[in-house]
């Protein structure tokens, strides 16, 4: 025995997918079962018998089903026209009530027409209309009709109409809510779709001025002890050798953060990214050291006793540090000489480096003429965290660099 299940199934798809992209269609269907359903009525006597009603002694006059027929027609606009369409449908009802002793069953045209003026439109208007037309139908039936104004057929037109109304006004309120929670979904997965795309950006962002500090910083060292080691190699070997070894200490250094900074790009089946935490003020004195090595004088002034910082935040300041130092130690000349000072002020940290150098231009447009990008780093690595940064030549030569960093910072870290 074969199910017939699955055909019901795609019978009824299609069917729904036709009404749906043919509206009139659906509204002509709708029509022509309304008119099936008012002739057929038209053929009943409710009182043909004592034993209840009868079907086919009763026959409705060329008029009435000529009214039936308009009433029906005037259904397949219901959905464009909808207020004209009830207007209409009662107009002709209150006529086949008022002129005709036997009155064909009109009504349930103006009923559709009622049910589709609730489903379109808001509440308030809905009750006001199915009021008006509840009243108006029923008033009518009980004063013009054959029966007593009590009789079931009267009562039969105001209960028709009123849950007419009711089934428009849920119908209508069920659509808005299914279209509320369409649209809600809709919206959520647009917020995380931007969502998810800002922070992919921030975080390429920040990996990018990561690797720009780790790789100026370190190739600027390693640039500096290599011309030392060309310039002293014949005469004095054993400096040559110093210079070198200095090298290779900064090339490893260099190799070791970008090992950890690419790291993080890294799935989840690649090799174990290192583990290291990432440099802060804790190892600032090793910062200075490489670049006193280098040959740049750094003295540090701290005056913030050693309190720890948020993680951005303390990242952000030896980084800034970091490359304040490598524009010293590439613009500055040979002669010049840095000072570094960390300063907690409140709630806030001031990130200071001075240098004595021949006054050179270092603005951001200039170091974007150049292919660099420390100071607009700086300044962005700033932004992110809710500091200012200044940075412009000193009166009299030199350069000052300051950064002032909030220690709550807007990932809502706190000491």
């Amino acid at each position: 025995m074969t199910s017939t299940g699955p055909a019901t199934g795609t019978l009824y798809t299609r069917l729904r997918d036709c009404f749906r992209d043919h509206p009139l269609a659906f509204d002509a269907t709708i029509a022509f079962g309304a008119l099936v359903a008012m002739i057929a009525g038209s053929f009943t006597d409710p009182h043909g018998s004592p034993d209840g009603p009868t079907f086919g002694d009763h026959t409705p006059d060329v008029w009435s089903v000529l009214i039936m027929v308009a009433g029906a027609a005037a259904l397949v606009l219901r959905r464009r026209h909808p207020f004209r369409v009830l207007c209409f449908t009662v107009t002709i009802t209150l006529f086949e009530l008022i002129n005709d002793t036997r009155p064909a069953p009109i009504a349930m045209s103006a009923v559709v027409a009622l049910y589709t003026v609730a489903s379109r439109t808001d509440r308030p208007t809905t009750w006001r209309v199915g009021l008006v037309t509840m009243a108006v139908l029923t008033a009518a039936a009980m004063t013009f009709g054959p029966t007593h104004w009590y009789a079931q057929e009267n009562l039969g037109v105001f209960a028709w109409t009123g849950m007419a109304a009711a089934a428009g006004d849920a119908v209508r309120s069920r659509r808005a809510f299914v279209d509320a929670i369409r649209e809600r979904a809709e919206r959520a997965e647009r917020t995380r779709e931007e969502e998810a795309g800002r922070r992919v950006a921030e975080e390429r962002l920040r990996i990018a001025r990561d690797l720009h500090d780790v790789v100026a910083h370190h190739i600027a060292l390693v640039n500096v002890q290599a011309g030392v080691a060309a310039h002293v190699m014949d005469k004095r070997p054993d400096q040559a050798k110093e210079a070198l070894a200095h090298v290779r200490e900064a090339s490893r250094s260099a190799l070791d953060e970008l090992r950890a900074t690419v790291g993080l790009l890294r799935q989840s089946g690649d090799p174990e990214a290192p583990t290291e935490p990432a440099p802060g003020l804790a190892v600032l004195d090793g910062l200075l050291d490489s670049f006193r090595k280098a040959g740049l004088p750094v003295t540090l002034a701290r005056s913030d006793g050693d309190k720890p910082l948020p993680g951005t935040v303390d990242l952000a300041a030896y980084r800034i540090v970091q490359e304040a130092l490598t524009n010293v130690r590439k613009h500055a000349g040979p002669d010049a000489e840095a000072e570094v000072s960390v300063v907690r002020v409140g709630r806030t940290v001031e990130i200071t480096v001075l240098d004595n150098g021949a006054p050179q231009p270092r603005t951001p447009a200039d170091s974007a003429a150049s292919g660099g990008h420390g100071l607009l780093g700086m300044r962005e690595r700033v932004g992110a965290l809710g500091g200012t940064l200044t940075a412009a030549p000193r009166y009299g030569g030199g350069f000052r660099v300051q950064a002032i960093l909030p220690v709550t910072s807007r990932t809502g870290e706190d000491t």
